[in-house]
Order: C-alpha cells, then structure tokens, then sequence
C-alpha cells in the first residue's frame, strides 16, 4: 500500500513509519532546542534513524519544520458551519487558529523563519499551507463575499503569523485583533 506525503513522495509502510518517527522527534526536538538549535542530524539522533535516512525524505530544518506545521494545520477539522453570520464563521476560523499557535508556540516562532525557505518543499508546503488557510477562510465567508474580503482576511492572517513568530505579538491575541480586522473588512460594527 502506498501512502501519499506532503513531502511529493509515495511511501510505503516502513518508510511513513520512518517519516512519522522523524517527524515526531522533530516536534520533541523543536520543543526542548527551539528552531535555533533544532538540526536534522539531532531529529535523526532522536527518532533513531541515520542521519542520511532523514535526508532522504527532509531537505532541510525548513522542510521538516514546514512539514510538521502542514501537517498540524491538516489535522485540525475545519468549523463548523453552525454560525449564520459571515463574519462569526470568520472570526471562528481565526480563533482556532489562533489557539492552535498559542498552544504550539515554538511552532509558531519556527514555521515563520522556516516558511521563508527556498528550498523546492518548502514551496510546495507554502502553497499548501496558504491554499489550506484562504480555503478555510473561503468557506467561512461564504459565496456572497467578494475576492477583496478574501485578499485582506488573508493577508491580516500572514500579518499575524509574522508578528507572533518575530515575537512582536502574543499569540493569545491574535484572534481578538484578527476578529477586529474581519469586523473592519467586512464593515460590521462593534
């Protein structure tokens, strides 16, 4: 059986074996060193696994640390639609993604530097993560809202994400100020 990765590979059981034991030392790893002191060496050292082996499905830290950020982002189910108003399904995606960075925040400081990566994995997973988030915003607005709406929301997010990892922010605000940005965006008071 085949299993398909955001890593553009298809795995066959041993090998998502491997790949999920790297990526879960790697989370290990990024809590106890931060980004900093995270190396794909010490991911190996810590999921038991040679060196070598890490790089054949991890580039980079960037692409391991992107990866683990897709792939937290993937498990989390979307809203609910249970909210009638555009704006209430808006501000519900911000504040679970708000509490999904506050609750991971080495995660969060991470992924900022390791998203700006060069590597070609780490544009996919860029596109990936990106597409997953305006997707969920996209739902959350509705069919009536216009691309604009879209764009800004969109935009103030990544704005977020940034101020949060520089460490300019803390992440328990992000969904309180990303609400007030939705409430300008879409023109609704209070």
């Amino acid at each position: 059986m085949q299993f398909t990765q955001a890593t553009r590979r298809q795995l066959n059981a041993r090998q998502a074996e491997t790949v999920e034991r790297v990526v879960a030392a790697a989370q290990d790893e990024l809590r106890d060193v931060s980004f900093d002191g995270l190396t794909v060496r010490s991911v190996a050292h810590r999921a038991g696994v040679a060196p070598a082996t890490a790089y054949t499905y991890f580039s980079s830290k960037n692409h391991l640390v992107a990866e683990i950020f897709w792939r937290r982002l993937n498990e989390r189910p979307r809203l609910e639609e249970t909210l009638s108003s555009p704006l209430g399904r808006v501000v519900g995606v911000f504040d679970d993604l708000a509490d999904f960075i506050a609750a991971e925040p080495e995660l969060a400081a991470a992924v900022t530097s390791a998203l700006l990566g060069t590597e070609p994995d780490v544009k996919h997973l860029r596109l990936m993560i990106g597409n997953e988030i305006n997707q969920r915003i996209r739902q959350a607005l509705g069919d009536t809202a216009s691309e604009d709406a879209l764009d800004a929301l969109t935009l103030a997010w990544s704005g977020a994400m940034l101020q949060v990892g520089m460490g300019h922010a803390p992440a328990e605000q992000m969904g309180e100020r990303l609400a007030s940005v939705a409430r300008l965006v879409l023109g609704v008071d209070g």
